[in-house]
């Protein structure tokens, strides 16, 4: 059994609809129920739930606080390599996009990491477009040993692999995994992910399966923002969390908000969400899943990201560079997509505290694996 199998016993039409015809008097049930189910989920996604949307973010607020309480993680990516043999319509990396790419070697990781952690980081993800052949599990699994005496905690946002090659870059030292699913929609994910090896929906969707098998200590989730139908997609990246949260209750389980950004190709997405939508899938996911960490990357603004810190968000990127070489030579590859907010980690560490929230660079050490 996965996530598959769990998946399909639930149709994207018939959820739609659900969400569509929630009734106010269905939010305001769901609002009085101790714990959420799937029907309540269903009915605060819902456009009913707008007018509830001041509620709902006290709520998640003081739910996040009791959980985690007034701190904010930090991290930074990590491009190596913006090579592809994906051609997925929305993405910068597109294999058919004619960009300048660039594969850094492992010396060059290695220095474009000693920026990142001379900036304060100690939570890094490497990040790399999918062509294995460019950048092979024994690069990264050599790039990570380089990278353990530098931080503590190393996370991955590569190409999906079998559980034995996760098991190998886990004892290299890879503590956390990333995998966007970009959108629970089978019919429709052909139409965004025509070739490649991330046209096989089912191989993608099985990832955090097995990552989790593999022994992640954290496993982050997301839909890319402007796909489909956020609230219809939010309902399903729930449905996945709270699987993973009961399967693997070892791992700890994340959930990034990317909406899209503007990139090379110049995809226009046809489902935009606006910031009040985002800011109700974010907070009704922190009452569905109080226990999940909630990511928020530099492709928000500045004012966006600030106002968002007190109403669920766990952790936040800075400072980023979304092309390899990014670092330290800024514009000799082209970046995955446009970030928005470019203030440096200084300036967004001092946000948080002003915000009355701690700034945490690095929240364990890697001796607790031994423990």
């Amino acid at each position: 059994m996965s996530f598959y199998d769990e998946i399909k016993e639930y149709e994207w039409d018939t959820i739609q609809k659900s969400i569509q015809n929630s009734t106010r008097e269905d939010v305001e049930r769901s609002l009085a129920a101790r714990t959420l189910g799937l029907e309540d989920l269903i009915h605060l996604l819902s456009p009913a739930a707008e007018s509830f949307l001041e509620e709902i973010a006290q709520r998640s607020h003081r739910l996040t606080e009791q959980r985690f309480g007034k701190v904010i993680h930090l991290f930074a990516p990590l491009y190596v390599s913006n090579f592809c043999t994906n051609r997925c319509v929305y993405c910068g990396f597109n294999a058919g996009n004619s960009i300048e790419r660039l594969a850094l070697t492992v010396d060059e990781a290695v220095e474009e990491a000693r920026v990142i952690r001379d900036l304060g980081f100690r939570n890094i993800l490497l990040v790399s477009g999918e062509a294995p052949q460019i950048v092979p599990t024994e690069y990264f699994s050599q790039l990570v040993q380089r990278l353990r005496p530098l931080f503590p905690s190393i996370s991955i946002e590569i190409y999906p692999m079998p559980t034995e090659d996760y098991q190998a870059l886990i004892e290299s030292g890879v503590d956390g995994l990333v995998v966007f699913q970009e959108t629970y929609n089978e019919k429709l994910y052909g139409t965004f992910h025509p070739s490649g090896k991330k046209s096989n929906y089912r191989w993608r969707l099985e990832t955090p399966d097995r990552g989790g098998e593999a022994g992640f200590r954290r496993i982050g989730l997301g839909a890319l923002l402007g796909l489909t139908d956020w609230r219809t997609e939010t309902f399903f990246l729930a449905l996945h969390g709270r699987y993973l949260l009961r399967r693997f209750w070892k791992s700890h389980v994340s959930i990034s908000f990317p909406r899209l950004r503007p990139a090379a190709g110049a995809f226009e997405p046809s489902y935009p969400v606006s910031d009040l939508e985002m800011v109700q899938m974010l907070t009704v996911l922190r009452l569905f899943l109080p226990d999940a960490g909630l990511v928020l990357s530099t492709r928000e603004t500045a004012f966006f990201r600030d106002n968002l810190i007190p109403l669920g968000v766990t952790s936040m990127s800075a400072g980023s560079r979304t092309e390899p070489g990014g670092y330290t030579r800024a514009e000799q590859a082209e970046a995955q997509f446009k970030i928005s907010d470019e203030r440096p980690p200084e300036v967004v560490v001092e946000v948080i505290r002003q915000k009355g929230y701690d700034p945490v660079w690095k929240d364990w050490d890697a001796a607790f694996l031994s423990s």
